[in-house]
């Protein structure tokens, strides 16, 4: 499985407490991950130290949509915003 290029909803709109690289004390909801890449992908989707609660969200067409926007309309819905 790959990442979902131009989407960026789990690196972005869910809040990690776990560590992530980079981010020892994970990152709040609303937070741009340090991991998601300029094509809106994870730097480390199939990486042994990508948090749980990461591999928990699949990069599925319709969690992620077609684009970075559509992506954050479901997570806002999702969110109940």
């Amino acid at each position: 499985m790959e990442c979902r290029p131009g989407c960026g909803v789990c690196c972005i709109y869910i809040s990690i407490s776990s560590p992530i690289p980079g981010m020892p004390s994970g990152k709040p909801a609303g937070v741009r991950c340090i991991q998601l890449l300029d094509d809106f992908t994870c730097g480390i989707f199939n990486d042994p130290s990508r948090p749980d609660v990461c591999s928990g969200f699949k990069p599925d067409i319709e969690f992620c949509g077609n684009s970075a926007e559509e992506a954050k309309k479901t997570a806002e819905w999702l969110m109940g915003k």
